[in-house]
């Protein structure tokens, strides 16, 4: 029987305490601000995994994927053909779905076609924030909201630009994901924290 994690008072309800590696996302990862593109990218590419899945059983095959798509660099994922695809879909490590896996690989197209027009995906990304995460003061999980306007626009404009399972509540688990949003519960003991770092980011 797994191990138990202590749960601290005043964590965010949603990782499961039996569930170690979750929980360690929660507490150092989920809703720190995001600015390197090849994290971004991988990041976007995990939460599109994720549709009609729990992201437990994504962050449980992180590691598969990082394997699989050689480091989420899209310059190789971009290039690769029907044996590297064939090869995808008979790996346990990753979720097997064709759908899924073709789109990682026309999203890492996607991804340097925009980043060859506008040069940094993260200024891009970011700039539908004026580059500052929104700092939300939720004192429940049911007010968490699936969908917003800006979700909705970076959704709208990544689907104009040729990426799939981008919908706007896989992009607004994204922006949460990356720090785009503080989603923590005020109870939670890493709103406080993740509000820090946007401070720290913005005076540099």
């Amino acid at each position: 029987m797994a191990a138990r994690v202590p749960k601290p008072v005043g964590r965010c309800p949603w990782p499961k305490p039996t569930n170690a590696l979750y929980v360690r996302y929660h507490d150092t990862e989920w809703g720190v601000p995001e600015h390197d593109d090849r994290a971004l990218f991988e990041k976007l590419i995990l939460d599109g995994a994720q549709a009609g899945l729990s992201w437990e059983t994504i962050l449980n095959k992180r590691e598969g994927y990082r394997r699989a798509f050689e480091g989420f660099e899209p310059e190789v994922m971009a290039r690769f053909g029907a044996r590297k695809v064939a090869a995808l879909l008979a790996d346990p490590g990753i979720v097997r779905n064709r759908a899924k896996v073709a789109a990682a690989i026309g999203n890492a197209k996607a991804f340097l076609a925009l980043k060859d027009e506008v040069g940094s995906f993260d200024r891009w990304l970011w700039g539908f924030v004026d580059g500052a995460p929104v700092q939300n003061r939720w004192t429940s999980i049911r007010q968490v909201p699936p969908t917003t306007k800006i979700s909705d626009a970076i959704s709208k404009e990544l689907r104009a630009r040729g990426f799939r399972f981008v919908g706007p509540t896989i992009v607004y688990a994204y922006m949460q994901a990356i720090g785009m949003v503080n989603d923590h519960l005020v109870t939670c003991f890493r709103h406080a924290e993740c509000a820090a770092l946007a401070r720290r980011g913005r005076r540099r």
